[in-house]
Order: structure tokens, then C-alpha cells, then sequence
């Protein structure tokens, strides 16, 4: 009996031991550039088969490597055997070069501002349900068996929720001041007396080159690739009503301008969030909102309107022409002096250059856009059939209904800009002593960069069919194989089209810095100078350089704009509102 009491205890005991596991890990870190670490687990102990749950996403349950990890950032790995044991353990692969080590620092303030900026409200309250469910109702998983969620984010719910009450409160004025726009932007109403640095075309073209770029070619691919050809129409819902954001924060940038003794005019969010609220007697209230905007204005434009713009066109490039074709230094540098030669003259200086590139690179990009459609004219009800049915008949792969909308709220959101406050910096600059009559002016923009050039890259993604099959393909990779299965050699006009989308982002978004920085430090010339060193600098940085979380964080810092903006906005459109009516009446009686 002993005996037999002996061997149960010894077969418990080793039944035990085996259950119990130990992880030892295993880092590599073969290069100075981010993302490029690795990292294997051995187990002792435990019953096979073993599940392991990577917090990295993209890692297989089934695998015990885990690959593409950011240096100095923590990942967990939790293995569990069949049995049902379990153990853990915190991996951290150290950072070395200077990339990875600005990688390291700026990763938690990524995660902070989005904790903030890309929170679900409606999720958080229980209204919907976030997860993304297959065709047999079953959660979509990503490969590392956490569920796949379509979320409806805070900044973006802010932005179009404003669009909306905007265009109501407005009476639809996207809608019945739009021939009044185009009769203004074609100079009916110009007056030479008028005060200002640019014409209102000018000005139109300068803050076009700022919205108009990598976003109209690969974020319109990210969409329907994600959310189906259904994205295409919330695209275009979100670029109409952005049209109302615009006319509210460009009328209110040229009321409270700033014009000094030499003609040189400062304007936007820094000037009617200060001035504006001040005459409301919360004159602390708008200093502050100034400054936090000003501030992300700066970290957007030094990061998303200028590092990752040349790093893409660089890219673009090296794809293209091949990466011994030219070095990325030299392109950074060659990059950088030709936007250095432009930005140093100012305001004046970006529009003579934009009111040439921008016409001729939407005419370009739109032209062989018409070209892949009009051959496919016979088949534009289907199209618009497909865009319509997967709007409100979105599959539950897609996130369903909402989760269509979002991703075309999402990507029309960051294309635009519209209520990010940065457009009416440029538009501040236009000559007119009609605040209301450039507001006309910059209804515009969401309307030729959402509604028009957006939906020809949607429209040629469907009738090439990479709508329905990416193929596995998204970002402008996608948007070139749709081009170049019609025009094999579309490649080489892509390329011209990224780094002419890219050079007019960055010379617009150096003046949206540089008049952040002057309303921060100081208006002398010196001061304004300095920041155009310092983004050329940045140009090259970017261009050499890994960006990693630093891109992140200042996409980030753009969509942080939009919440000082939009609160002045909200305050103050009582006040355009009012003045809206006088200006009827006066054009009313000049006509």
C-alpha cells in the first residue's frame, strides 16, 4: 500500500515539475535602425503544445519568435502549455543608435496623446460595439488572438461632429456660397487698395499645398483597403462638410489678423483665440489656447509637414529609380535647399511657387485619374453602386457600418485639415478687407481635396478592382499598382507627383511653423529666420533618418490642434455668423 501511495506522490511531483515552466529569452538587435529587433523564447518545463500571446499584435500564437520589435519599448509574452499553465515575462531589447534612443523617448508621449486623442467615447459608454466580427458572427482576431476593433476616435468625432453643426448653423453654406466662392477666387470682387501680402487665389493655392499630398494618393488607399470602396463616400460626406470648418476659421484668421508697418501680415488660431476670446473677458482663457496651439503647430509641422514628407519622397524614389540611384543624404540636402530658397522669401515667396505647382499637379494627378475612368465610363453606375452599398451595407469584416464611416472619416479628416486651424494661417495672408469673403475662398480646399482628387483615386482603385482585392497591397503601393495596371510606366509620373505633393507640403506647413514660432518668440527676423534653419535641418533628419514614434507623435500633435481650435471656433461662430448677414447684404447692394 505504501508502496503504491509512494508512485502516486512521485507521478503528482513530476506531473508538477513539468507543469511548472521557466522562460528564457533571447534578444538580437542586428542594426542601428528602429524596428528591426528580435527576440525568442526556450521553455523549460510544461506540456506541449504551448500558445504564445505576443503583445506585439502581429506575432503568430504559434510562434515562439517575435520579430519587427521597437528597441527600448517593453513587450509581454504569456506562454501557456495544454494543461492550461501559464508563465510570462517582460522583454525589453535595449536601444543603441540615436534613432532608436528618440524611438525610446518618444514613444510614451505617443501613447499619452493618444490615450486622449484616439479614446472612443461612444465605445466607452456602452453605445456600440468596437469589435470587428467575421461572417459567422465570430470576433476577427489579430494573429496574436487579441480582437480586431474599429474604433470611432475623440479628435476625429470632434472634427466631423463640428463640420456638421457648423454647416446646419451656417445655413449649408458649403452648398449655397459655393459659385460665390469660385466668383471671388477668380478675382470678381478683388480691389487693389485692398490690404494683404497675397491674392485670394494666392492664398488658396498656398494653404491647397499644405492639404494636397501623400494623403490624397496613399491615405485614400489605407481607406478602401481597410474599409472597402463604401470608405469613398463618407470621404466625400466629411470633405463637404469640412467646407463649413473652413469658412468659419479662415474668416475668423483675416478678422484678427495682425498687419505690421512693413505689410507683413500674421494670422490663424495664435491671433483669434487671443484676441477673439479677450474681447469675451477670457483673455487667459484664448492666451493659453494660443499656446497649446501654437506649440502642436510647431512639433506637426517640424514632423508630418516636413521629416516624413521628405522621408516618403525619398522612398518613393529609391523604389522607383533604385536605391543606389542617389544617396538619401544627398536627396535630403537637395530637398532642403530647394525649400530654402522658397521659404526664406515668406508668405509671397510660397505663393508665387504654389499658384503654379498646385494647379499643374491636381491637373496631372486628375488627368490620367479621368483618363483610367472615362475608359470605364460604361461601368460608373456599378462604381458608385459598389461606393453606395458598402457605405451603409458594409460586411462585418469591415467593422460594419460604422466601421466604414470611420475609416472614411479618419482618412478625409487628416487629408483636409478641416477645423486643425492650420490653413487659416495661410489664407490670413490674402488681400481683402472682407474677413467673410476669404472664408468663400477656403470652402475650396476640403472640396478639391477630398471631394474631387480623393474620390478619383478611390474611383480608379475600384475600376481597376483593387478595391475589392488590394491583392494585400495599401498606402500609395496600392494606389501605383492601380495606375500601372492601366499605364505600366505610371511609376515614373507617381514619383514626379510624391515629391511635387511633398515639396508644396512642406513649403506651406514651414510658414504655419515659422508663424507659430514668431507668435511664441518673437516677430524680429532673426527669430523667424532660425525656424527655417531649423526645418531645413529637419528635412535632412528625415530624409537620413528612421522616424519612427517621432512621425507618430507629430501626426498626433496636428490632431491636438483641433481641440484649442475648435473650442474658439465654437465660441466665436455667433459672432461670423453675424457677420455673415452684413456681408450678404453689402455684396447684395455692390452687385
Amino acid at each position: 500500500m505504501k508502496y503504491y501511495i509512494l508512485l502516486f506522490a512521485s507521478c503528482i511531483l513530476n506531473i508538477a515539475s513539468l507543469a511548472q515552466m521557466q522562460l528564457s529569452v533571447t534578444t538580437q538587435n542586428p542594426s542601428t535602425e528602429i524596428g528591426d529587433a528580435s527576440c525568442s523564447v526556450t521553455i523549460e518545463g510544461g506540456v506541449a503544445p504551448f500558445e504564445y500571446r505576443w503583445s506585439k499584435k502581429d506575432t503568430e500564437l504559434t510562434s515562439s519568435v517575435c520579430s519587427g520589435m521597437q528597441e527600448g519599448i517593453s513587450y509581454t509574452i504569456s506562454v501557456t502549455d495544454s494543461l492550461g499553465n501559464q508563465s510570462s515575462a517582460v522583454v525589453l531589447v535595449k536601444a543603441v543608435s540615436v534613432e532608436e534612443r528618440l524611438n525610446k523617448w518618444f514613444t510614451p508621449l505617443v501613447d499619452a496623446l493618444a490615450l486622449v486623442l484616439l479614446w472612443d467615447p461612444f465605445a466607452a459608454c456602452g453605445i456600440y460595439d468596437p469589435v470587428v466580427y467575421d461572417s459567422n458572427g465570430l470576433p476577427f482576431l489579430h494573429p496574436n488572438g487579441q480582437p480586431v476593433t474599429q474604433d470611432c476616435w475623440l479628435v476625429v468625432v470632434l472634427l466631423i461632429g463640428a463640420a456638421v453643426w457648423f454647416t446646419l448653423y451656417f445655413g449649408f453654406i458649403n452648398i449655397r456660397g459655393f459659385k460665390h466662392a469660385l466668383d471671388i477666387t477668380r478675382g470678381k470682387f478683388a480691389k487693389p487698395e485692398d490690404k494683404g501680402e497675397v491674392s485670394q487665389f494666392q492664398a488658396l493655392t498656398a494653404a491647397l499645398s499644405g492639404t494636397l499630398g501623400l494623403g490624397n494618393i496613399s491615405l485614400v488607399a489605407v481607406a478602401i483597403a481597410v474599409g472597402g470602396p463604401g470608405a469613398t463616400f463618407w470621404m466625400i460626406v466629411a470633405g463637404l462638410v469640412g467646407m463649413s470648418s473652413k469658412f468659419i476659421e479662415c474668416t475668423l484668421g483675416v478678422k484678427y489678423r495682425v498687419i505690421d508697418a512693413k505689410g507683413e501680415v500674421s494670422g490663424g488660431p495664435m491671433y483669434y483665440l487671443s484676441k477673439g476670446l479677450a474681447i469675451r473677458n477670457m483673455k487667459g482663457f484664448g492666451r493659453v489656447l494660443a499656446a497649446v496651439f501654437a506649440v502642436m503647430c510647431i512639433g506637426g509641422t517640424l514632423g508630418g509637414g516636413n521629416m516624413i514628407q521628405a522621408n516618403q519622397a525619398y522612398a518613393q524614389v529609391a523604389q522607383t529609380l533604385g536605391a543606389d540611384s542617389i544617396s538619401s543624404l544627398t536627396f535630403g540636402i537637395i530637398m532642403a535647399l530647394a525649400v530654402g530658397l522658397v521659404i526664406m522669401g515668406g508668405i509671397k515667396s510660397i505663393a508665387r511657387v504654389s499658384d503654379k505647382i498646385v494647379p499643374f499637379m491636381v491637373a496631372v494627378y486628375v488627368l490620367f485619374a479621368l483618363l483610367i475612368i472615362g475608359a470605364n465610363i460604361s461601368h460608373i453606375g456599378e462604381a458608385f453602386t459598389q461606393i453606395w452599398n458598402g457605405a451603409f451595407h458594409a460586411d462585418a469584416m469591415k467593422g460594419g457600418f460604422i466601421g466604414v464611416m470611420m475609416m472614411g472619416f479618419r482618412r478625409a479628416s487628416f487629408s483636409n485639415e478641416a477645423g486643425i486651424g492650420s490653413a487659416s494661417i495661410a489664407h490670413s495672408a490674402s488681400k481683402t478687407d472682407r474677413p467673410i469673403s476669404e472664408g468663400f475662398v477656403s470652402l475650396l480646399e476640403p472640396f478639391i481635396d477630398t471631394v474631387i482628387v480623393c474620390t478619383m483615386t478611390a474611383l480608379v482603385l475600384v475600376f481597376t478592382g483593387y478595391a475589392a482585392d488590394p491583392q494585400g497591397l495599401t498606402g500609395s503601393s496600392l494606389t501605383n499598382a492601380a495606375f500601372t495596371s492601366i499605364f505600366p510606366w505610371f511609376d515614373w509620373v507617381l514619383m514626379v507627383a510624391i515629391i511635387l505633393f511633398a515639396y508644396a507640403t512642406m513649403i506651406s506647413w514651414s510658414y504655419y511653423g515659422m508663424k507659430s514660432w514668431a507668435y511664441l518668440f518673437g516677430e524680429k527676423n532673426w527669430i523667424k529666420q532660425s525656424f527655417n534653419i531649423l526645418f531645413m535641418v529637419c528635412t535632412v533628419i528625415g530624409t537620413v533618418s528612421g522616424l519612427g514614434a517621432v512621425v507618430d507623435f507629430s501626426d498626433m500633435m496636428i490632431l491636438g490642434m483641433a481641440f484649442p481650435n475648435i473650442i474658439g471656433l465654437l465660441i466665436m461662430s455667433g459672432e461670423v455668423k453675424a457677420d455673415l448677414r452684413a456681408y450678404w447684404k453689402e455684396v447684395t447692394n455692390d452687385e
